[in-house]
């Protein structure tokens, strides 16, 4: 038997291989178009930065190297013309010589890839105008980065091979910005998960431009000018096109082999063609989509290696398997950030005129107490009937895992009900007890039972604005860093007192940072007869979603090296820096961060600086945000290996604003705390701590049950009658004492219980809580009367409290913006 494959890489070389391994005395010839059988395509976009340092690691084998261990016949530089299906032969060119042949074959098996979408534009032909698909065409743009050294670069095409040139080109040092014809980039996932990767994009000065097209090419003396359809021009040295690739069918066309709806080659479950001796396999063919049975395109290296075996077997030993289809699970790498899919997303859901539902997670990529935990978001997209019909992860770790145990449940027809009850490996260095996996499955699980009435970013937005009640539950603190406009604030460990506020007769659509809290609070609402739903993946994926996606200035190149910039250099005095503080907020949560920063800048002195270090994705704008308000100067954020590093600088007493901006002269914090049960003191202290972090003036005022907060934990001696000593020993003695929450106590396991997620989260306790208040200077009042009504001396105090009344309250209560009874 002669088996005779036209094309190497994956599907090919993999095919020969196999059929050696199956049959030992078959005559096998391999023909490949280019120099090389066998090379790391998807490793190419790495050696332009020098990651991959070494060309030669891309060759997979070499033509010698395999014809030895193979036993077979390659004939590499040689192009397949024609088949000639009667005379079961294949004419060839050998491309070095000119001279032509013909091959003959028992069976033969196409493997000829896809070729490059080259768009026939003006300038399209110029010199500096290249694509990347092999090695030739990395030999000749590493050879053009080397002579010509282009500062500035534009990509055309944000699909995975544009978004790997773009980054190792910035990653060279280059200027790079990347023009998108669709509204994002990574057609694979949805609008809301492009988003977390367009923010990431702008952090790292690349160029974004959507929805805009390449309209022409202009050539000046010492570059070109990239022309885009809405007008906008872009300076480019190298313009690398990368807009697509489309299925290799010339060979297969010409033989009247027959083609599907999608333009490959259409193939049978055991991958033949129309000719019953022609198999094909790899990224000209036509391929089932798995989840949804329809025919499709899928160009991935890892089915084309799948169908390369399979190919083999089947012709080699008759028809026997047939191939299951591709579902798409494919990964991408962003900067820090890695980008995954698996199965059908919305886009092709909605065309395809199935229903879905959709649950969308923000989560760690291990223990949150452990050291490092990254931030994971998760988007599941299922049947009515719970069977998984896609998904897509964005995270910096962990995005692989995910996304490799979800394709797995998806390939076995699992529902989201079975997601939610996957045992999955956990150590705090590599995960959660419950997973983000099972998080998500859990969340699913929870719609599809009608527990759990979600609205996504995209449906919010498309209501009238007084269609529904905006309702943010978030803490004070997050709720002044930003909101979504027209929301009103309502604390949720305060809501339930709060209901009153709410409308009952309009319906309600709640949100936190990231939905937990939504969650919450949607069970509260719905148990109190309000219609309400919960925004699906909370504040944090609507602000990312709904500001504007592309960034109208291309970056700024970095200045040549020019002997007269040199010697200007020289003439100018060495500026000198600061060495800034340092402050670890890496593993706090928000508004942690903020909290942390604004105590350490309260220890400088004007003009000192200080760098914070923190792994909360949304600290880069909120320290802005802070600084603004606060008159201290953001020097600058960065972004790395998935942590946000700001450099900050004191400023002036005399600089900083005597109000807010937009915010009257009465800008005080007043807070009553009448409670000594834990959550509603955590509530008062972390809403305190919060408005100090923003620079506004705070007043405590302690009264009753709240006066224990202030307790000493070991007082002094005091002298007292008996029943001040029985209140005394029947109350807890300060805040790391207090012993009841004010719901599901278990009879007095609940403070331990809320005591210990607390520090597993991170979460600082109350007594140091107190502490940063009193450390920031807040104002901490005991109420006299209500003192001397239960016992307490002011020597039982912590230090720094100062005594008043009703009268006290009051005057701080008018200076206040805010007063709160808790």
């Amino acid at each position: 038997m002669k088996y005779l494959i036209i094309g190497g890489v994956a599907g090919g070389a993999t095919a020969a291989a196999r059929l050696r391994r199956n049959d030992e005395q078959a005559e096998i010839v391999m023909v490949e178009r280019g120099p090389y059988i066998s090379f790391a395509n998807c490793g190419l976009p790495y050696h332009l930065s020098g990651v991959i340092a070494e060309r030669d690691a891309l060759l997979v084998t070499s033509e010698a190297a395999f014809s030895q261990r193979y036993a077979l016949t390659v004939h590499s530089r040689t192009e397949a013309l024609a088949i000639d299906r009667q005379a079961k032969t294949v004419r060839l060119r050998d491309l070095a010589t000119g001279e032509e042949r013909d091959e003959s074959y028992d069976k033969l098996l196409l493997a000829p890839g896809a070729e490059p979408i080259r768009p026939r534009l003006p300038g399209a032909d110029s010199a500096r105008v290249f694509s990347l698909r092999n090695l030739p065409d990395l030999d000749r743009i590493m050879g053009y980065l080397q002579d010509q050294s282009p500062r500035r670069a534009v990509v055309i095409g944000g699909g995975f091979i544009g978004i790997e040139v773009a980054e190792n080109l910035h990653q060279r040092g280059i200027a790079t910005s990347i023009v998108e014809g669709a509204p994002q980039i990574l057609a694979p996932i949805d609008e809301e998960m492009a988003a977390i990767v367009h923010q990431h994009l702008r952090d790292q000065q690349v160029g974004l431009y959507l929805s805009d097209r390449i309209e022409r090419l202009e050539e000046q003396p010492d570059h070109a000018v990239v022309v885009l359809q809405s007008g906008q021009r872009l300076a480019a040295d190298l313009v690398i096109m990368a807009i697509g690739v489309r299925p290799e069918t010339t060979l297969a066309s010409q033989a009247g082999l027959t083609l599907g709806s999608t333009g490959g080659i259409a193939v049978n479950g055991w991958l033949q063609t129309s000719d019953p001796d022609i198999y094909a396999v790899g990224d000209a063919v036509e391929v089932t989509m798995r989840v949804s049975g329809q025919p499709t395109l899928i160009p991935l290296a890892g089915p084309a290696n799948r169908q390369g075996r399979l190919a083999a077997d089947n012709m080699s030993q008759g028809n026997r398997q047939t191939y299951g289809g591709t579902q798409g699970t494919a990964i991408l790498k962003v900067f820090d950030y890695a980008v995954a899919s698996t199965g059908l997303n919305e886009k092709q859901l909605r065309k395809l005129g199935l229903p879905w539902h959709s649950t969308m997670i923000h989560g760690q990529s291990h223990a949150s107490y452990y050291p490092g935990a990254r931030p994971l978001s998760i988007k599941l997209l299922y049947a009515p009937d719970g069977k998984l019909l896609g998904a897509q992860v964005v995270g910096i770790e962990g995005v692989d895992k995910r996304i490799d145990v979800i394709a797995t449940a998806l390939h076995a027809g699992l529902t989201v009900g079975q997601l939610a009850d996957l045992e999955l490996a956990y150590a705090p260095p590599f995960g959660s007890a419950k997973d983000p996996v099972n998080i998500a499955g859990q969340v699913a699980l929870n719609t599809l039972q009608g527990r759990h009435e979600v609205i996504d970013w995209a449906g919010l937005n498309a209501l009238p604005a007084d269609a529904v009640q905006l309702l943010d539950v978030r803490t004070a603190q997050e709720h002044q860093l930003g909101t979504i406009p027209g929301a009103r604030h309502l604390e949720l460990d305060q809501l339930r007192r709060q209901l009153n506020q709410l409308d009952r007769q309009k319906p309600v659509v709640v949100f936190c940072q990231v939905g937990l809290r939504g969650y919450l609070a949607y069970r509260i609402l719905k148990q109190h007869g309000f219609r309400v739903r919960n925004l699906s993946g909370g504040y944090q994926t609507w602000r990312l979603a709904s500001v504007p996606q592309h960034n109208p200035q291309p970056p700024e190149p970095a200045p040549l090296p020019a002997a007269a910039a040199q010697a200007n250099t020289m003439e100018a005095p060495p500026m000198t820096h600061p060495t800034p503080h340092t402050l670890d907020a890496v593993g706090l949560q928000c508004p942690g961060p903020i909290m942390q920063t604004n105590r350490a800048m309260a220890a400088l002195q004007d003009g000192e600086q200080l760098q914070v270090t923190a792994s909360d994705p949304a600290f880069g704008r909120d320290v802005q945000c802070w600084a603004e308000q606060t008159g201290h100067q953001l020097l600058s954020v960065s972004r790395a290996e998935g942590l946000v590093t700001a450099l900050l600088r004191k400023g002036q007493p005399e600089a900083l604003p005597q109000t807010l901006p937009g915010v009257t002269s009465r800008d005080k914090t007043t807070l009553v705390v009448f409670s000594s049960e834990l959550d509603r003191v955590m509530a008062s202290l972390i809403i305190a701590n919060g408005a100090l972090a923003m620079g506004k003036p705070v007043s405590v005022f302690f009264t009753f049950w709240g006066l224990n907060v202030l307790r000493k934990e070991t007082p002094p001696a005091v002298r007292k009658s008996f029943m001040d000593r029985m209140f005394g020993a029947m109350m807890p003695r300060g805040a790391a004492r207090l012993n009841s929450i004010s719901r599901m106590n278990f009879g007095g396991l609940g403070a331990g219980l809320i005591r210990k997620v607390m520090r597993d989260k991170q979460v600082d306790l109350p007594g140091k809580l107190l502490q940063d208040l009193v450390a920031g200077g807040a104002q901490l009042i005991a109420c006299q009367m209500s003192m001397d009504v239960m016992g307490i001396r002011h020597e039982e105090l912590i230090d720094g409290v100062e005594l008043g009344g009703v009268a006290t309250f009051l005057g701080e209560a008018s200076e206040s913006a805010t007063s709160l009874f808790i």
